[in-house]
């Protein structure tokens, strides 16, 4: 895969180009500001190259958990959304949008996924309300819809430290920390797939526009 066409399909199924916290428009000002905490495995082995903008040979897929702990979109509230996103990189995606929003948290969404995750978006073959399961356990993350599911385990490091890696080249990837994934399963009308021990993290998205 050339360089170019990889980082169109890196560009495509991250977050929108937004403009990064500190350059002069608060987040009170901006049309939309998050925080969210990001989860995912993907069928990559360890590290997943995609997270540091390189190619891979084979194709990325996955399962990302996208929960918003800050932010508004025009004004209204972002905070306890939280949605899946399945995802084969840069050809399709799902999004599976917890079913215990309200409908406010419902329309919101709505507005916010075409301007602030527009890769996602774009691919999106539906987009369903459905039960949703968060077990975070700290060393530990469960997270689960009726087509996919996905256990994770953090990695040590020296002395026993989690694996923290700064300075990657996303606004999604602030403070990563890095996971594999104990059960990483799907089974979709797109594919199916079974995974144990391919990458995960866990990460802190910051982002407006």
């Amino acid at each position: 895969m050339k360089r170019r066409d990889f980082s169109r399909i890196l560009a495509a199924s991250a977050a929108a180009p937004v403009l990064g916290f500190g350059t002069g428009v608060s987040a009170q000002d901006a049309r939309w500001s998050m925080v969210a905490d990001v989860a995912e495995c993907c069928s990559c082995e360890i590290p997943c190259p995609c997270n540091f903008g390189r190619p891979t040979e084979k194709l990325c897929s996955g399962n990302r958990l996208i929960q918003i702990r800050e932010g508004q979109f025009e004004g209204q509230s972002l905070v306890g959304i939280r949605f899946l996103v399945t995802f084969a990189m840069g050809r399709w995606t799902r999004i599976y949008i917890d079913e215990s929003l309200s409908r406010t948290q419902r329309n919101t969404l709505d507005r916010l996924l075409p301007a602030a995750f527009t890769g996602f978006d774009e691919l999106a073959r539906s987009k369903t309300y459905v039960p949703m399961q968060v077990e975070d356990g700290g060393d530990t993350l469960k997270f689960t819809v009726p087509e996919s599911a996905v256990e994770m385990r953090m990695m040590r490091g020296l002395d026993g430290d989690p694996i923290v890696i700064n300075g990657l080249p996303s606004n999604v990837f602030h403070n990563y920390v890095q996971y594999e994934s104990v059960v990483h399963r799907h089974s979709g009308p797109d594919t199916e797939w079974s995974h144990s021990g391919t990458n995960g993290f866990r990460s802190e998205m910051y982002a407006q526009g």
